[in-house]
């Protein structure tokens, strides 16, 4: 098993969870799109009206194991959630909904997000190395995926929480 396959599989779990979400809330998309205050007003309603299909097929070729060019679309598109959601912190602005998406919550922005997605751009940079893997490598690949995809739920979960601070250890 490699860290990139693992990587891909929990990413596309992401991909594919955040675009449906996306698809169910497309009413209030474009509003969570400006409101990172990233894009000039023209490019807003054609980004969010294209992005939960490209996350849901870009999602969906990486649980498929598409090695050429989908981890490098997955690794752009998460640099710049980063880069988004870094800048929007930066700016004092923490409280605006982050629109991953996941499992329907509304979740203000948070450096952990920003390393999140870090984390998983990097990792599915060693997808891009890896070669063909045998039937039980690719099944135990799958299963970190889906682990590491189950734990970012749960910390998803916890920062959604009001009032909810991790400590510095």
């Amino acid at each position: 098993m490699t860290i990139g396959d693992a990587a891909a599989f929990c990413a596309g779990l992401v991909f594919l969870v955040g675009a449906w979400a996306k698809l169910r809330h497309r009413a209030t998309l474009s509003g969570v799109v400006a409101n990172y205050r990233l894009l000039p007003p023209i490019a807003v309603a054609p980004v969010a009206a294209i992005l939960p299909w490209l996350e849901g097929a870009v999602g969906l070729a990486l649980l498929l194991g598409e090695r050429r060019w989908v981890p490098i679309v997955a690794a752009v598109l998460l640099l710049a959630f980063a880069a988004a959601i870094g800048i929007n912190i930066r700016r004092g602005r923490s409280h605006i909904d982050c629109g991953c998406g996941v499992g329907g919550l509304r979740q203000s922005l948070h450096g952990a997000l920003v390393v999140r997605n870090l984390m998983m751009a990097i990792a599915l940079s060693f997808n891009l190395l890896a070669g063909t893997l045998p039937v039980m490598e690719r099944i135990a690949a799958m299963a970190t995926g889906l682990t590491l995809f189950l734990l970012i739920l749960l910390l998803n979960a916890l920062l959604a929480l009001p009032g909810f601070r991790p400590q510095p250890a």
